[in-house]
């Protein structure tokens, strides 16, 4: 942090470009500007902080719409006058919704993750009149439950060959991210698992 710090240069209106990159996806969220203040409280409270231009003050990201980002890492470019900020996105970067500030589409890695990270919140903040909360609430026979009720969903969707499919393993998907959030398992824990598996034991082929 001290390093960053001591290293980063402003221009003379005291604000250095701050370009925001998914650390996952490694997709560009968007682009704002930091002052001194700004890129300190990123770095102190693991956060993205900016400076509003047409405002002219300090924001932070997500907190009156609670897509927080969460910073992994920090980097300043050679020559110290810009900064690149990767983050865990808690939601959209852009204020009209969308993923990107740039247009780009968070693949099913970056939807799974965002999911993930709204279910870990409801798990810990229990929101009344969320599903989510009444399956935590519920606790994990429940969860389970519901679980193996919408394998069977798909199993049967895939077997009628009657267009929900999709539907059905949309609804597989998110319980069984409730259940890896009640469990205490991330998804980088299942990636690492499929990528061992993948490097181990190789790619059938005939």
């Amino acid at each position: 942090m001290n390093d960053i710090m001591q290293k980063a240069r402003f221009g003379a209106d005291g604000l250095m470009p701050a370009i925001v990159q998914d650390a996952r996806t490694r997709e560009v969220l968007t682009m704002a500007y930091m002052n001194k203040e700004a890129l300190e409280l990123t770095l102190e409270k693991g956060e993205t902080h900016f400076w509003s231009r047409s405002r002219q003050q300090l924001w932070h990201k997500g907190e009156t719409s609670g897509n927080f980002q969460k910073v992994k890492k920090v980097s300043l470019d050679c020559d110290n006058d810009a900064v690149l900020i990767e983050v865990e996105p808690l939601g959209p970067a852009c204020h009209t919704g969308a993923y990107s500030c740039f247009g780009a589409q968070a693949g099913l890695e970056g939807v799974l993750q965002e999911l993930y990270s709204v279910i870990e919140r409801r798990k810990e903040h229990r929101p009344e009149g969320s599903y989510t909360t009444y399956l935590f609430n519920s606790g994990l026979d429940k969860i389970l439950k519901k679980v193996g009720e919408e394998a069977t969903e798909t199993v049967i969707a895939a077997k009628n060959d009657d267009g929900r499919l999709p539907s059905e393993a949309g609804d597989l998907l998110y319980h069984l991210l409730v259940l890896l959030v009640e469990r205490g398992v991330t998804l980088d824990e299942v990636s690492r698992e499929l990528k061992e598996r993948r490097v181990t034991k190789g790619t059938k082929t005939k």
